[in-house]
């Protein structure tokens, strides 16, 4: 398993390597009040992915964390609510 997982690793390695290689041509990336910055292609998609990926861990984070408040919530309710409502023991006659 971990040989096959090593060759899909080097044949994606290839494929960006040879995707960077065709794309060396640069672009101009045109911001706000004449603000221009001129990369290569394959770098601009390169920093473009890896910041979508970056957005997506914080959102990610996010809601993990208003559900891990809501589950102690949830937690916390639940233990109150046991101790209310405890059974009582019922005695054999």
């Amino acid at each position: 398993m971990r040989i096959l997982f090593l060759l899909v690793k080097i044949a994606v390695f290839l494929l960006l390597l040879g995707f960077a290689v065709k794309n060396t041509d640069a672009v101009t990336i045109r911001y706000f009040l004449g603000m221009e910055w001129q990369a290569p292609l394959a770098f601009v998609l390169l920093v473009t992915f890896g910041l979508g990926i970056f957005a997506g861990f914080l959102t990610n984070l996010l809601v993990a964390a208003r559900q891990r408040r809501e589950l102690l919530a949830l937690k916390r309710e639940l233990h109150a609510h046991r101790h209310v409502h405890a059974p009582v023991p019922v005695e054999a006659a």
